[in-house]
C-alpha cells in the first residue's frame, strides 16, 4: 500500500505531502486493508486534491465538511470503514486544538457533519522555508546579490537581506547604485561577523562568544539587526564584572546601547572600590572619570576612597594628566574628608601644591572645617554627602498651625524621593517659634506660642543621630513670632511678641556655655521678621510694627564685631510673616503679609555688595508665614496661608538658574507658622509616613 501512495505522490511531485500522509498512515492501514485498489487510489487522489482546500482538517488530511461520509472519528474512505476514536491522531473527545508538535488547529471541534471552518497553522513552516533558503544560498541557487566584505564574497538573496536588516532594505529599495548592482561592498564589518549575521538571517541562530561579542554587536548595530545586537548586549551584561564594566560602559556608549550603558554605569558606581583597582580604570579619560566621581550615586564608605582613586589614576600618566587634574579634583568632595586626611594626605600631594585651582579647592575644604557654624552659607556640590554615606539631606518641618490647631509634629521631606517621614515629636505643641540648624548638624528651637496663646521661653535641641529632643537653658524673656538665626557659633533670638508688646531686644545663646545674654537692641521693635545670617552679619528684614500686622520695608543689619545695628536699603514692598534664606551669596525674601487685606507671592533678592533689591519670579501661590529651606541650590517653600484660615499643604521649588518656580509636592497636612531647615538625617533613623 505504501508503494501505491508513493507512486501517486511521484505523479504530483509533492514529497512534503507524502511525508505527512506516511506519518499518519498507521491510523488508516487496517481500515484500507481489503479494499479494492481502485478505491484506495481514488481516496488518495481525493486527499491530494483537497490539500488545496482550507475548510476542515483531519490531522494533515483536509476534507471539506460537505464530503464527509461520517462524523469525525470515522474513516475518510467510507462510513463502513470507520476508525475507532482512540486511534485518531488527536483525541477529538477532549477538544484539543493541537494536532501535533508542529501544527495547531483552532475553532469548534464539535463532532458531526456541518462543523465550523477551521484554520490550520503549521508552526514549523517558516523554519523549513528558512532552511530551504539557506541550502539554496550555500549551493549558489537563485542568489541575486553578492556582498563583498574586505575581499570576501558572500552570495545571498536580496529579499532575505532586506527582510532581516533595515540597512539592506533601505539600500535595495532606494535609488542608490547598490540597488542595481550584483556586487555590493559592505564597509565597517568584519568578514567573520558578516558570515555570522548571514547565518542568523537564514537560520535565526547565532553563536555569541567572548571573542566575537564586541565585533558582532558592532556589526549588528551597523546593519540594524536589533535582535542580534540586543542578544550581544545581554551577553555582555551577564558577563559583567569589576574588571570589564568600565570598558563595557564606554563600548555601549559608543554604539548607543543605552540600556547596557546605564547598567554598566550603575555596576561601576556600586562597585567603585573594586573597579578603581582595575586596569581599565587607569585608562579612563578625565571627562569619563568626572562622570563617575561627580555622581551622588557613587557608593563609597568614605570620601577618602574617591580621592585615593583619583590620585592612582593621575599617577598612571602624570605628565599628560596634570593639566586636567584640577578638573577631576573639583568633583571630589574635599570638605567631607577628615581634616587629618586633608592635612596629611591631600595637601602633601605635589600635584595639589603645584595647581592654583587645586589650592582654591583645599581652602574651601579648610573653611568648611574651621567654621562649622557657617556651613549653611558654605554649601556647594562638594559639601553634599553622597547617597551611600548613610545619611540623606532632608527638610525638617517643625510645629506650626493647622486650621488654628497648634501642632507638635515633626516631619522631614526628602526633595529627591519626594517622600515624607516622621521624626520624634516635640515635647509640646507650639507655633510661631524659631528654628535653626548648627554646623554640627543639630537643630535648635526657641520660643513660640503655646495653644493657650502664651509666649514661650523654652530652648530645645534636636539630635538627629538619636532622634531625641533635649531641653536647654531658656531664653531671658518669652518670645513668639520671633526670628532665629545661627551666626558664628551662636544662636540669635530677634524681636517678637512678649505677650503684651513688641520686642526690640535681641538675645544671643552660647552653645558651649549653654547660656543667654542680651546684645544691643534693634533700631525698631518688630514681630514676625525674616532673619538670616550671612558672611558674619545678621540681617533682619521686614516685620510688623502695628496691631493690624501690616509689614514694613525696613532692613536692619547687625555686626557682632562692633555690636551695632545699621539700616540698609529697604525692600521693594513691605512684608511681615515672610521667610528668608541665603543662596549663592544673595538674600532671598519670599511671601508674607503685604497689606491689611493682601498676602503676597512676590520674591525679592538682595545683593549684599551693592545694597540693592530686585524682584525675581513670583511664587505660584500667595504664602503668609511659610517655611523655607535651601537644598542643593534650590529654594523650597512649604505651607503658609493664602488668606484668613486658608492653609497651604503644597511645596514650591525655585531654581535660580532658570528663575522659575515649580510645585514639587505636598505636606502630610496643611499648616502655617511652621519652621523649616535642611538637615542630614540617618536613613535608618527615620520611619516612613507617606
Amino acid at each position: 500500500m505504501v508503494a501505491k501512495i508513493t507512486s501517486q505522490f511521484s505523479v504530483h511531485h509533492d514529497w512534503l505531502k507524502l511525508k505527512r500522509i506516511l506519518d499518519v498512515w498507521e491510523f488508516f492501514e487496517k481500515d484500507i486493508a481489503g479494499l479494492p485498489s481502485a478505491n484506495v487510489n481514488r481516496n488518495i487522489e481525493a486527499a491530494l486534491l483537497l490539500e488545496r482546500d482550507d475548510k476542515i482538517y483531519l490531522n494533515v488530511l483536509k476534507i471539506p465538511s460537505r464530503m464527509l461520509l461520517a462524523p469525525i472519528g470515522q474513516s475518510i474512505l467510507g462510513a463502513e470503514n470507520s476508525i475507532p476514536t482512540n486511534r485518531l491522531p488527536y483525541n477529538s473527545r477532549q477538544r484539543k486544538p493541537s494536532l501535533d508538535s508542529d501544527s495547531t488547529l483552532s475553532g469548534d471541534t464539535t463532532d458531526g457533519p456541518g462543523a465550523d471552518e477551521y484554520k490550520f497553522v503549521e508552526t514549523s513552516h517558516s523554519q523549513e522555508v528558512l532552511l530551504g533558503l539557506n541550502e539554496l544560498r550555500k549551493d549558489g541557487h537563485f542568489c541575486d546579490v553578492t556582498l563583498l566584505v574586505e575581499g570576501d564574497k558572500f552570495p545571498a538573496h536580496r529579499n532575505v537581506l532586506a527582510s532581516f536588516s533595515p540597512y539592506f532594505k533601505a539600500m535595495f529599495t532606494s535609488k542608490l547604485a547598490e540597488s542595481r548592482q550584483s556586487m555590493v561592498a559592505v564597509n565597517g564589518v568584519e568578514p567573520a561577523m558578516m558570515g555570522l549575521l548571514l547565518e542568523y538571517a537564514y537560520t535565526s541562530t547565532v553563536t555569541i562568544t567572548r571573542s566575537n561579542v564586541q565585533s558582532l554587536l558592532s556589526a549588528a548595530n551597523l546593519l540594524q539587526v536589533l535582535p542580534v545586537r540586543d542578544a550581544a548586549c545581554l551577553y555582555l551584561e551577564r558577563h559583567m564584572d569589576s574588571t570589564n564594566c568600565v570598558g563595557i560602559h564606554c563600548f555601549a556608549e559608543t554604539h548607543a546601547c543605552t540600556d547596557l550603558q546605564l547598567k554598566a554605569r550603575l555596576f561601576t558606581l556600586r562597585n567603585f572600590w573594586d573597579v578603581a583597582h582595575g586596569e581599565e580604570f587607569l585608562g579612563l579619560s578625565a571627562s569619563k572619570l568626572v562622570e563617575f566621581v561627580s555622581s551622588d550615586d557613587l557608593e563609597v564608605e568614605r570620601e577618602e576612597t574617591v580621592f585615593q582613586s583619583v590620585i592612582r589614576w593621575y599617577n598612571n600618566n602624570p605628565e599628560s594628566r596634570r593639566p586636567e587634574f584640577h578638573k577631576v579634583l573639583e568633583y571630589v568632595r574635599l570638605p567631607l574628608l577628615s581634616p587629618y586626611f586633608l592635612h596629611d594626605c591631600v595637601e602633601g600631594q605635589l600635584v595639589v601644591r603645584q595647581s592654583q585651582e587645586a589650592r582654591v579647592l583645599i581652602e574651601e575644604a579648610k573653611r568648611f572645617h574651621l567654621l562649622p557654624d557657617r556651613r549653611m552659607e558654605l554649601q556647594s556640590p562638594r559639601t553634599k554627602p553622597r547617597k551611600s554615606a548613610g545619611t540623606v539631606q532632608v527638610i525638617v518641618a517643625v510645629g506650626g498651625e493647622d486650621d488654628k490647631v497648634v501642632l507638635r509634629s515633626v516631619e522631614c521631606y526628602d526633595p529627591v524621593s519626594r517622600q515624607w517621614r516622621t521624626l520624634a515629636c516635640l515635647p509640646f505643641a507650639v507655633s510661631k517659634h524659631g528654628l535653626v540648624a548648627s554646623g554640627k548638624n543639630t537643630l535648635y528651637l526657641a520660643g513660640g506660642e503655646f495653644p493657650d496663646g502664651s509666649a514661650s521661653r523654652s530652648m530645645w535641641r534636636y539630635d538627629p543621630i538619636l532622634d531625641v529632643w533635649q531641653e536647654m537653658a531658656p531664653m531671658l524673656i518669652p518670645r513668639s513670632e520671633l526670628g532665629l538665626a545661627m551666626l558664628d557659633g551662636s544662636v540669635y533670638a530677634v524681636g517678637g511678641w512678649e505677650g503684651s508688646y513688641r520686642l526690640d531686644c535681641v538675645e544671643r545663646y552660647d552653645l558651649d556655655s549653654n547660656s543667654w545674654h542680651f546684645i544691643t537692641p534693634m533700631k525698631m521693635a518688630v514681630t514676625s521678621p525674616a532673619v538670616v545670617a550671612h558672611d558674619g552679619m545678621l540681617y533682619v528684614t521686614g516685620g510688623a510694627v502695628l496691631e493690624d500686622g501690616d509689614g514694613i520695608e525696613l532692613v536692619q543689619r547687625y555686626d557682632p564685631r562692633s555690636n551695632t545695628w545699621t539700616e540698609l536699603a529697604p525692600m521693594l514692598i513691605p512684608r511681615s510673616g515672610s521667610a528668608a534664606c541665603v543662596l549663592d551669596g544673595h538674600i532671598y525674601v519670599v511671601g508674607g503679609w503685604h497689606a491689611s487685606t493682601e498676602n503676597t507671592n512676590k520674591v525679592e533678592r538682595y545683593d549684599v555688595q551693592t545694597n540693592t533689591w530686585e524682584f525675581k519670579a513670583p511664587m505660584r501661590e500667595r504664602r503668609y508665614r511659610p517655611g523655607v529651606a535651601v537644598v542643593d541650590r534650590h529654594i523650597f517653600v512649604l505651607g503658609g496661608e493664602e488668606g484668613w484660615d486658608r492653609y497651604h499643604d503644597t511645596i514650591e521649588c525655585y531654581s535660580p538658574d532658570s528663575d522659575t518656580w515649580q510645585l514639587t509636592g505636598e505636606m502630610p497636612t496643611s499648616r502655617s507658622w511652621l519652621s523649616c531647615v535642611p538637615l542630614q538625617v540617618k536613613k535608618a533613623s527615620t520611619k516612613e509616613e507617606s
